[in-house]
C-alpha cells in the first residue's frame, strides 16, 4: 500500500497526538466519508506517516504565504509526491484542511522536528520538498524565504545551513544560484579534502535508501535522488575548475 493509503485511511495503531494527530482524524473522516475503509500502515510507519502530513501541513501553510493559492503548487505537490489518480481529491481535501486550520506552521514544524530530532537529513528532505513546491510559479517570494527559514530553524538549521540548502535549488534571484560551494556548503578557499569529506558526507546522509530507513516514505524518493544528484554535480564543477587553475 502507498503512503497515501495510510494516511487516507486512516493509519490504524498511529497514536501520535497533537496538530498532526488531528489532521489524521480529519483525513481518515473524509476518507471514510467517500467509501475508503479498511486502510491502515505498518506498525512501524508512524515517522513515514508523519512526515507525509508535515508535507502536506506546511505545504499548505507555505502556499498561502505570498498571499495566494496558486494551482502550479498544488499541481506541483501532486505530481512531486507521486500521489495516485484515485487518492487526488482526498490529498486535495487535506491539503485545503491544513491550510485553513487553526494550528500555526509552528506548531507542525515544532511536532516534526520532535520526531525526528534525530535525523536531521529527514528533516532536510522535508524542507526540499517545501523550497521545490515554493519555487513550482518559477519565483521565491521573501515571505516564502523567511517561511521557510523559520521551519528551517525550528528544526534546528542555521543560517548557513539553510543557504546550503536553497543553493541546491538554483532558484533564480536566490543567493549561491549557481555556486557549487554553496550546495557543498564549503567556502572556496578550502582545501580539496576539505570538500571531499562535504561531499561525501551528504551523498552519504542524503543516499535514498539511507533515508527510506529513517522514515522517508519511497514516494518521495524521486526528490531525494534529484538532491544526489545536484550534489555530484557541484562536486564534479568544482573538480574540473580547480584542474583548470592548477
Amino acid at each position: 500500500m502507498s503512503i497515501w493509503g495510510s494516511v487516507l485511511g486512516g493509519a490504524a495503531g498511529f497514536t501520535i497526538g497533537g496538530p498532526i494527530g488531528g489532521l489524521i482524524g480529519l483525513a481518515a473522516g473524509y476518507a471514510v466519508g467517500r467509501g475508503i475503509r479498511g486502510l491502515c500502515g505498518p506498525a512501524d510507519a508512524t515517522k513515514s506517516i508523519a512526515f507525509t502530513i508535515g508535507v502536506i501541513a506546511l505545504s499548505a501553510k507555505m502556499a498561502r504565504a505570498d498571499g495566494v493559492v496558486k494551482r502550479v503548487e498544488v499541481d506541483t505537490f501532486k505530481r512531486l509526491f507521486r500521489v495516485p489518480p484515485e487518492e487526488l481529491d482526498t490529498v486535495g481535501h487535506v491539503f485545503d484542511l491544513a491550510r485553513k486550520d487553526t494550528h500555526g506552521f509552528e506548531e507542525y514544524a515544532q511536532q516534526i522536528a520532535g520526531l525526528f530530532d534525530d535525523r536531521r537529513a529527514v528533516l532536510e528532505e522535508l524542507l526540499d520538498s517545501l523550497l521545490a513546491i515554493a519555487e513550482a510559479d518559477d519565483e521565491l517570494h521573501e515571505t516564502e524565504v523567511e517561511y521557510l527559514r523559520t521551519v528551517a530553524h525550528i528544526f534546528g538549521f542555521t543560517d548557513e545551513e539553510f543557504e546550503r540548502i536553497v543553493a541546491g535549488h538554483h532558484i533564480a534571484g536566490t543567493p549561491n544560484e549557481t555556486d557549487p560551494y554553496g550546495v557543498l556548503g564549503v567556502s572556496r578557499r578550502a582545501s580539496d579534502e576539505a570538500i571531499k569529506a562535504a561531499h561525501r558526507r551528504l551523498v552519504r546522509e542524503h543516499h535514498p535508501d539511507v533515508l527510506i530507513a529513517q522514515g522517508m516514505p519511497q514516494e518521495f524518493v524521486d526528490l531525494a535522488t534529484q538532491k544526489v544528484a545536484a550534489i555530484n554535480a557541484a562536486y564534479d564543477r568544482i573538480e574540473k575548475e580547480r584542474a583548470r587553475l592548477s
